[in-house]
């Protein structure tokens, strides 16, 4: 006998893409909306909070919380390079604070709250696009936005719920416990998807029904680290040297860390179980995320001036890319 019919398991897979077509769609609508009503005041932000490498940290976190994307504001940091309002020292703490801030949006998706939320937002935002001011229509773009983040992460988690018993799924995603296929595949469903935060939203969807692991999730996060520099690398491409000295740098960043995450794999495990107690796995993964990004920018924050010193060395002026 068939575990499932041909119907069931179609209307599971139409039910997980829109899913995620909801949440990446609601991410976009988010960003665009707080990009349009805080993009020129975090402009104005980066180019004067950017006085030493713990300014521009704390900057660079700020402005993601506020973006709602790392990507966004890395590229906004390399456009600022690009023309002269940031220098490549600058941007360095910067760039750095934005893999912090980024994992206060996985904070916020790991909290069960998302069905509850989900249709608030979407009525609130519905009603507010109605406005006939600009700025508080784009309000209402973003509480949209994040309704459907929300309303995603509902679909897709409640489309997974069968798929709990399903031998074939579970053996596949069984592979997730080496650090390496891990990682592979969290990179490789960044690139396709071209989100992290999606990335980042099917992990916990999986985590919620049990369908993967915490060694799992966590080799998955340190994939979707490597492939989010694929957007701020394009954004390089016939930009000035600094520019291309400032994506050279999240590149190098984040390769470093999830090297180093790859080989302190296990005992990284057992810091986030016991730091997050008796979360729940969502909760645990998220927190692997945050725990990842912020001992990574501890780590890096106090080498800043060599690695510039470096960067500045392997692409100077007059040659280079």
């Amino acid at each position: 006998m068939l575990w499932m019919n041909k119907i069931e398991f179609i209307l599971i897979t139409l039910g997980f893409l829109t899913g995620i077509a909801s949440f990446i769609y609601g991410v976009t609508l988010t960003s665009r909306g707080l990009r349009a009503v805080g993009s020129a005041r975090m402009k104005n932000i980066l180019a004067t909070s950017t006085r030493n490498a713990f300014m521009g940290v704390l900057t660079g976190a700020l402005a993601t919380v506020v973006l709602e994307s790392s990507s966004v504001t890395i590229i906004m940091v390399i456009a600022l390079v690009n023309a002269g309002l940031l220098t490549f020292e600058q941007s360095l703490g910067v760039i750095l604070g934005a893999n912090i801030g980024t994992t206060i949006g996985t904070e916020i998706i790991a909290l069960d709250i998302t069905t509850y939320l989900a249709i608030p937002m979407l009525l609130i935002g519905g009603l507010i696009l109605r406005a006939k001011k600009t700025r508080i229509r784009q309000v209402g773009i973003s509480l949209l936005g994040m309704g459907l983040i929300f309303f995603g992460l509902a679909v897709m988690s409640g489309s997974l719920n069968p798929l709990r018993d399903y031998p074939p799924l579970i053996e596949s995603l069984s592979k997730l416990e080496d650090p390496f296929w891990g990682v592979l595949s969290g990179g490789l469903v960044t690139l396709m998807i071209q989100s992290s935060s999606a990335t980042l939203g099917i992990i916990i969807s999986l985590a919620d029904q049990g369908l993967i692991t915490l060694s799992g999730a966590v080799a998955a996060i340190l994939g979707a680290e490597i492939a989010t520099c694929s957007d701020t690398l394009l954004a390089t491409i016939g930009r000035s040297r600094e520019a291309v000295r400032a994506g050279i740098f999240h590149l190098f960043f984040n390769i470093s860390t999830v090297t180093l995450g790859i080989l302190f794999f296990f005992p990284f495990l057992e810091l986030v179980e016991w730091i997050s107690l008796d979360a729940s796995l969502p909760r645990q993964v998220a927190n692997a995320q945050v725990l990842f990004n912020l001992l990574g920018v501890l780590l890096f924050i106090q080498f800043i001036p060599l690695i510039a010193k470096i960067i500045n060395t392997v692409i100077p002026n007059k040659y280079g890319l």
